[in-house]
């Protein structure tokens, strides 16, 4: 090869990797100069993962605040079953006065729709709430003294986790299937809670194919299982079953002595929701003799502006049912 060439190729070599480091100099700043949620020097924040679901990652956020007070609440990223990094955010923003009162808050995904149904999102709280139980002393939180919040499909997962049988397994290679997965306290805004008397007696809300595509919420309903010979998941068909499904994971179905304080808050103009779902859940709850609290806000319809500052009453049922028992 000509000198002049050799020459050239090394200069042509030393200003592609200038290009190169400069464009990485670049890129590597606006990386540490945008954080990915907005930053606030009350609390810190970090992503974990908190269990798999078909080898994918169910993550959580969570944030703790500067002054912590020991106690940990579970905030769903949830809306109409979906759950989505789309949503945190607003969900940050959200959970200012929980990390204000000194509360470590998780704010956590679950399977989504339309992909996932219903039921593998209740799957995915419950682990989810064994997984900060199991791991309490490294958030530095009093693992008997978890809380748990959300709105609409939030809510019910809430609910659902308040009310749901405990899922410990002591006999699990998993250890942290081998904690508790129920919680202590609920506090939740304008929650879906039972399907099967939805708005009125008797109207079973799965069953209404066309409201529900209307909705977008036919993935949520769409049960399946598995069909061991075809080893293949296939829909639920049979109506006995889906109703026993539909039972399941309606929390005002599902109420027991023992199961957690719930707060709950609805707009008496919800017009997704309807208000005599959270009547249905304050009347089973009290009949249990649970602890029940329904806030009906006037005028309100499915979410309105001053959720945040109405989140400090939910602080407040935190304070008094996440107490420590002398």
């Amino acid at each position: 090869m000509y000198p002049e060439k050799v020459a050239l190729n090394k200069l042509f070599h030393l200003y592609t990797i200038n290009q190169v480091m400069k464009k990485l100099t670049i890129i590597i700043g606006l990386f540490l100069a945008t954080p990915a949620f907005s930053q606030d020097s009350s609390f810190s924040q970090q992503e974990v993962i908190y269990g798999r679901r078909d080898g994918m990652a169910l993550t959580m956020v969570v944030l703790t605040p500067a002054k912590a007070n020991g106690k940990g609440i579970i905030s769903m990223v949830s809306g109409n079953w979906l759950s989505g990094y789309d949503r945190l955010e607003r969900m940050i923003n959200r959970a200012k006065p929980f990390v204000g009162g000194g509360y470590t808050v998780f704010l956590t995904m679950h399977s989504s729709g339309p992909r996932y149904a219903i039921p593998d999102a209740i799957e995915d709280v419950q682990r989810a709430v064994q997984y900060v139980r199991y791991h309490a002393a490294l958030y530095k939180i009093d693992s008997s003294l978890i809380g748990i919040t959300g709105t609409s499909s939030g809510g019910h997962l809430s609910l659902c986790a308040g009310t749901a049988n405990d899922v410990m397994n002591t006999r699990s290679n998993d250890p942290v299937e081998r904690v508790s997965s129920k919680v202590q306290a609920v506090a939740v805004f304008c929650p879906p809670t039972d399907f099967l008397n939805y708005g009125s007696q008797g109207l079973n809300a799965g069953m209404q194919k066309p409201l529900l595509q209307q909705l977008r919420l036919s993935g949520a309903f769409a049960y399946t299982e598995l069909d061991a010979k075809k080893f293949m998941y296939v829909p639920v068909e049979d109506d006995n079953k889906r109703l026993s499904i539909d039972t399941l994971i309606s929390p005002a179905q599902m109420v027991t002595a023992d199961d957690a304080p719930a707060y709950i808050m609805h707009g008496d103009k919800d017009k997704l929701v309807p208000l005599q779902q959270s009547k249905l859940m304050e009347e089973k709850l009290l009949a249990a003799k649970v602890p029940v609290q329904l806030t009906v806000k006037a005028g309100a319809d499915h979410g309105w502006r001053s959720m945040v500052e109405d989140e400090k009453e939910f602080v407040q049922w935190f304070d008094k049912y996440l107490e420590v028992k002398r």
